[in-house]
């Protein structure tokens, strides 16, 4: 199955080079995803190409229209869609939920700019996510975040064992992780990574992610008064 990308956005030029390296672009190439950039400027039926305008209510800045993003959406939206609005009143994305969104056909990702959205665009989404508890001057950073951690979740793109052992697929962050030399400007690979004894190397993996998780994030493993692994 090929997942469709379509993403809202004022600045689609934001996104050149950003998709065409790395893993995005090994997934396109091999046909595991199509991304689609649409300029909802381009669907304003405003003579000026106005997307936006002054609150009601008075306030400073200015506030996304319905017009150009219903149409827009309207145009492309198809039974199989996912429409998800980026904005800080979102749920707070998680490892869990790119999961999840993995498995759609089609996602639509609208981001906003200015001030904000006229409210009535909720209407029309399935799905609100914020990337975290912070402002950013529009939804594009967000948006590839998102594009970011679905796409290598898609089949093929990465391999199993790999997923299976990074930071997140068991609650908990990733272990540490060494490589060549074993001792460099003195710091020591720990010994039982070099003893070849694969069962206690697996032992001390699993406490090592989980004390890290609990100095690093504890948030991640308050649930687990026990301590256990």
């Amino acid at each position: 199955m090929k997942m469709r990308i379509d993403i809202l956005t004022l600045f689609p030029d934001m996104y050149q080079g950003v998709f065409e390296e790395s893993i995005i672009k090994r997934a396109k190439e091999m046909g595991k995803v199509e991304i689609y950039f649409h300029n909802f400027r381009d669907d304003s039926l405003d003579p000026h190409k106005k997307v936006d305008d002054t609150p009601y209510g008075g306030g400073p800045g200015m506030v996304l229209s319905c017009q150009p993003i219903f149409d827009c959406v309207a145009k492309i939206r198809t039974k199989d869609s996912k429409v998800i609005l980026l904005t800080p009143s979102g749920k707070v994305y998680k490892e869990k939920i790119a999961i999840e969104l993995s498995h759609e056909k089609h996602l639509i990702l609208i981001c906003g700019h200015y001030e904000g959205f006229d409210e009535r665009i909720r209407t029309i989404c399935d799905l609100e996510i914020s990337i975290g508890d912070y402002v950013l001057t529009g939804g594009e950073i967000a948006s590839m975040v998102l594009v970011d951690s679905i796409v290598r979740l898609l089949p093929d793109v990465i391999s199993k064992d790999s997923l299976l052992e990074e930071s997140f697929s068991n609650q908990l962050l990733d272990y540490p992780t060494y490589t060549k030399p074993a001792i460099y400007k003195g710091l020591k690979v720990p010994e039982v990574l070099l003893s070849g004894n694969h069962a206690l190397i697996e032992k001390w993996r699993k406490e090592a992610a989980y004390n890290k998780t609990l100095e690093m994030r504890p948030d991640l493993v308050e649930g687990d008064k026990n301590g256990t692994l």
